[in-house]
This record gives structure tokens, C-alpha cells and sequence, in this order.
């Protein structure tokens, strides 16, 4: 059944590699070619393999990899990513050595990887639910946990649907760590054995400062040193978005002619669509990838590269977060709340409900329509005292949530303390190849 599932979603794959691209990189690791980096990484010592998705996926699980290199001296961490802007920051954060592209979910391209890394602990980071490689994965006898899981209303009704499978796929996974109640009822509402969720919070939380990429420094000084400024930095941004935020800044710039925004959309294939947005508007503006020191006062910076966002937030005097104006659910807004910024999101957070509840509750986030956009920027960049109070709550009510990592290094010790009293033994996975592909 599962082999047939994943045939029929040969249309999907190929549509993607053919008409955005995706996927495209890394194929031959996607399709089962364990790069040599990695053949025979299980001789040299007990291995753990950590899965992102994409970038927000890295990022939070960033510190949770720097604790567990401490934790788990003995063991290799290797790290895999579904999204080339993942693969990208995920060689950057944690060595090219040690990441690669996570296996399409058929049995061919799972096995090699599970027989050259024999992983004692597969860590899954939100919700990756593929059933072969969970299927296979448990038979290799690998403990495998999920942690900072979270279930979207997006996602919700879509598993619902799917109850019938989800119940079985899910009873492969020996631990589920979710970022808040209502996280770790849904999952047990789609087939989570409740003897196995616990809430240990959101890794996010904890997110510390890296070391900001050479760009920050050089975009620093460079308004500095022309006078530029109010600082807009619009993250995330999503198709619909960029027009109203444009317009935005046109407003803007009748107060402040000396302002900038800085506008990062969330999908690296809209680079080009946004620059052509911005010509078409008259609006002049810079391609990161082609910056070079130019003036920015009066203009937008288009940020087309991957991993700097979350930095050049701490430029910023007010920080929008995108996927919110129009109804696409919204995306985090920890980053800029890390940085202490004023921070603005439209009304369609429903992906992050309880994060921007928990800020609204404590007057940490100003929540607009799209009519009210202008007007609230304008009000914050008029009022500094008001500006910076939002910022300044925004930074406190992250400090009052930390915790997660240590809370989930503590649980994976429980796992491997009971993989060890169980010894669980691996199964042949050659032999269960039939009943997977």
C-alpha cells in the first residue's frame, strides 16, 4: 500500500523537478547515493541522525544540535534537509561534512543511508510523517523521537483525513515532543499514543545569537555613515504581500525620505518576481546578491539570499513578518522578538496561534489589517518611546519561555537510557524490502 502511495506521487516529484526546480539538487542523494562523507560513518562510532525540512526547521534546531554535541560527545550528529536553502544554512551552521539531502520516502533510497549510518536515534524535527522511512527506520532499530512538534490548523484536517494510516505510521515513533498542550492534544487526536507525547515547549525560544554573517556589519556602518534610516525590515513575505508593503513604504517615505526597507521573501523562487514587482512600481531599489555599497537611504534592499534574515532583523526599527496580511497562516516571529524590535504582523496568524496570542497578551505585538498597515507603521516610527516599550516586551516575553533544550536533551537522554535497557534489536532490512516497496 505504501509502495503504491508513493508511486502515484511520482507526478508530484516530477512536476516539481521540472517546473521549479526543486529537488533538482542533491537528486542523486535523494534517490539512495549515500555520499562518500558518509559511507562508513557508523565505524568510527553510534550516530545520530537529525531531519530539518527547510531553514525555519535548521534554525530551530540549532542550539539543540550545539547542546547535544556537548551531551552526546560520543556520538557523530548528522543532518539531513529536505529544501536546498535548508541543505545551504545546514552546511554553513554545521559542516558540509556532516549534511546531506534527505531520501525520497521509497524503500531504494531509505536503506542505503539507514545501513551506512545504522543510526542509534533519529531526531525529527515539527512533523515529518513518511511512512516508509518511519517504517524502515524503526525495523533498523533506531529510537526515533520528534521534537519541537507542532500541528497546524492548515495541517490538522488534512491528517484527519488520513486517520486510518496515520495511527499505524505513528506507532513507529517512541516519543513526540510538542511545543504546547494544544500541539500535543492534536497529536494524539490524529493517532499519537498519549503515553508517548510530552510538552517540553518551543526550541525557538531558545534560539541564541550566533555570530551575525559579515553583511550586518558592512549594511551597518554604510547607513550610518549616509544618514539613512527609519529601518523597515519585512520578513518572510509571501505573493499579494509585496505590493501592500511597497505601498506602505511609498507612504513612509513622504514623512521619512530618508528611510529603508528591507524586504526578504519567504520563497527563493520569487526573487525575480519581486524585483519586477518593484520596476513596475518605480521604486528603486538593490539586490542584496548585487549590493555593493551603494546609498539604500530612500530605497528598498531586496534580499535575495538565504540565512540572513533573522540577523538583519537586528537592524531594524520596526520588523514586519510576512504570510499574514493574506491568509497563508502567517510565519514565526521570535527572530525579531530575539533583537528586541517593534514588531507588526497582519491578522492571518493561525500557524502560530499560540506564540502570537502569548504576545498580544502581554502588549508585545501590534496585529493589523491590511487598511491598518500604513497608518501603524507610521504611528510606531512617530513615537520612539512606543517603539521601543514593544520592543522592549517583545525580547522580555522570550526570556520568560526558554528552556525547551534542555527540556528535550533531558528527554533524548531518557530515550537512548531506555534503548539501551531494551536493547532493541535491528531487523534485516534487505529481507523487508518487499514489504515496502
Amino acid at each position: 500500500m505504501l509502495g503504491a502511495a508513493m508511486v502515484l506521487s511520482l507526478p508530484y516529484w516530477l512536476y516539481h523537478i521540472l517546473r521549479h526546480g526543486k529537488y533538482r539538487s542533491g537528486l542523486r542523494e535523494r534517490l539512495g547515493a549515500v555520499p562518500p562523507r558518509l559511507a562508513g560513518v557508523e565505524a568510527s562510532g553510534p550516530v545520530m541522525w537529525i531531519h530539518a525540512v527547510s531553514v525555519g526547521e535548521v534554525l530551530a534546531v540549532s542550539g539543540l544540535i550545539e547542546q547535544m554535541r556537548r551531551n552526546f560527545a560520543e556520538y557523530r550528529i548528522v543532518v539531513s534537509t529536505t529544501t536546498d536553502t535548508g541543505q545551504e544554512l545546514a552546511r554553513k551552521r554545521f559542516g558540509a561534512d556532516d549534511v546531506f539531502y534527505f531520501p525520497m520516502d521509497f524503500a531504494f533510497a531509505i536503506r542505503p543511508y539507514l545501513r551506512a549510518l545504522r543510526p542509534k536515534l533519529v531526531v525529527l524535527a515539527e512533523t515529518e510523517f513518511w511512512p516508509n522511512f518511519l517504517h524502515l527506520a524503526h525495523l533498523s532499530g533506531a529510537q526515533i523521537v520528534v521534537v519541537n512538534a507542532r500541528i497546524s490548523d492548515r495541517s490538522l484536517p488534512r491528517y484527519r483525513r488520513f486517520l486510518w494510516a496515520l495511527r499505524r505510521m505513528l506507532a513507529h515513533i517512541d516519543l513526540f515532543l510538542a511545543q504546547t498542550p494544544e500541539d500535543a492534544a492534536r497529536l494524539e487526536s490524529i493517532g499519537a499514543p498519549a503515553g508517548r507525547v510530552r510538552v517540553t515547549g518551543n526550541l525557538k525560544f531558545d534560539l541564541g545569537s550566533s555570530t551575525p554573517p559579515s553583511i550586518i556589519e558592512a549594511l551597518r556602518r554604510s547607513l550610518q555613515a549616509e544618514g539613512a534610516g527609519p529601518i523597515l525590515v519585512c520578513g518572510s513575505t509571501v505573493e499579494d504581500e509585496e505590493s501592500l508593503l511597497l505601498k506602505a513604504f511609498e507612504n513612509v517615505l513622504v514623512r521619512h525620505p530618508r528611510a529603508v526597507m528591507m524586504l526578504a521573501p519567504r520563497h527563493p523562487e520569487r526573487f525575480d518576481d519581486v524585483a519586477i514587482l518593484a520596476q513596475k512600481m518605480n521604486i528603486r531599489f538593490h539586490r542584496r546578491s548585487r549590493w555593493t555599497r551603494e546609498p539604500l537611504a530612500g530605497k528598498v534592499l531586496l534580499v535575495d539570499s538565504i540565512g540572513e534574515l533573522a540577523a538583519l532583523y537586528a537592524l531594524a526599527d520596526i520588523a514586519f513578518v510576512g504570510g499574514s496580511l493574506v491568509p497563508r497562516g502567517g510565519h514565526n516571529i521570535i527572530e525579531p522578538a530575539q533583537r528586541g524590535v517593534a514588531i507588526v504582523v497582519g491578522n492571518h496568524t493561525e500557524n502560530f496561534r499560540d506564540i502570537v496570542a502569548l504576545f498580544q497578551s502581554r502588549n508585545a505585538v501590534r496585529i493589523v489589517t491590511m487598511s491598518e498597515l500604513p497608518l501603524t507603521l507610521m504611528q510606531l516610527l512617530e513615537n520612539e518611546s512606543e517603539r521601543h516599550e514593544l520592543g522592549r516586551r517583545a525580547q522580555e516575553t522570550m526570556r520568560s519561555q526558554a528552556g525547551a533544550t534542555a527540556r528535550t536533551v533531558e528527554a533524548l537522554h531518557g530515550v537512548l537510557a531506555q534503548q539501551n535497557r531494551e536493547h532493541r534489536t535491528p531487523q534485516d532490512l534487505s529481507v523487508q524490502a518487499a514489504h515496502t516497496d
